[in-house]
């Protein structure tokens, strides 16, 4: 079906930059890691999202912090804009500060009606390359969504009944909330200005990234992947888990060889669900 979205479909944008180590070792100690990947080393999984991200003038923000409508991505009004997950295809080692190559390219726009009203959905295909060599493919969904009124009941909650066959706590305070923001530049205000998120967005407190709560979960994978490359990850945001509201990152092994993996709230809600493949 034709939308008025349509002549985005297809556009193309490209970035290239280098994998710089100082960044890599900055979200290496946000993580609480004891050592960074050296140059010439592959980036770990999920560290890919401190770049290629735009510098968008201030001047040129929304009220949300995030950049304004319109420009690569189609300028859909609705006022709440999310990552709402992605499949990844990692294929090879991106190495620390070597020069690397984003393009990024629209594959579809899609409406939704959901439970509160529409929805619009935006999947993005960004595929980075170096030295001639693809390395990573994901494939990004943006859901953009209506206001939530001012009174109205939160969501009801879904569940996560799996059984975990290991798993760890995990608190996410402020200054992780402010150095993850930091270093993916992301100016979203859900995730350092509380009043905003409360009072604008209808949020309880500050939110978690959905790509950090990504990130833990594929380096639970490693951990738990017998040495095995991950080769493959694919993730969904189900519900949002806040700051200084412990979370459990969780995961169980399958009969493929695969795993599933699970971040659950801190009142037993699912928050995002996850499948990591190996080579």
């Amino acid at each position: 079906m034709s939308t008025a979205y349509d002549a985005w479909i297809g556009r193309e944008e490209e970035r290239t930059q280098r994998i710089l180590a100082p960044a890599v070792q900055a979200m290496a100690a946000t993580l609480g890691l004891a050592r960074a990947p050296a140059a010439g080393e592959p980036l770990p999984p999920g560290w890919q999202w401190l770049f290629f991200n735009p510098a968008t003038p201030r001047g040129e923000l929304g009220v949300d912090g995030h950049p304004k409508r319109g420009g690569f991505l189609p300028p859909i009004e609705l006022p709440r804009r999310m990552w709402a997950g992605s499949r990844l295809r990692y294929l090879a080692g991106l190495p620390v500060d070597a020069e690397a190559t984003r393009r990024s390219r629209i594959q579809k726009v899609e409406n939704k009606v959901g439970k509160r009203g529409s929805l619009w959905f935006v999947t993005v295909e960004h595929t980075t390359t170096c030295a001639g060599w693809t390395c990573i493919v994901e494939e990004q969904d943006i859901v953009y969504r209506e206001a939530t009124p001012p009174g109205a009941a939160a969501p009801a909650v879904q569940r996560h009944d799996g059984e975990a066959r290991w798993g760890r706590d995990f608190v996410p305070d402020t200054p992780l909330l402010f150095r993850y923001s930091a270093l993916t530049f992301n100016g979203h205000r859900i995730h350092y200005d509380q009043a905003y998120a409360r009072d604008e967005e209808g949020y309880r407190d500050l939110v978690v990234h959905g790509p950090l709560t990504a990130t833990l979960l594929q380096q639970l994978a490693l951990e738990h992947g017998g040495g095995r490359r991950l080769a493959a990850f694919e993730f969904r945001g189900v519900s949002p888990l806040f700051v200084d509201r412990g979370f459990r990152l969780e995961g169980d092994a399958l009969a493929d060889g695969s795993l599933a993996l699970w971040a659950r709230g801190p009142d037993g809600e699912l928050a995002m669900s996850a499948t990591a493949a190996f080579d």
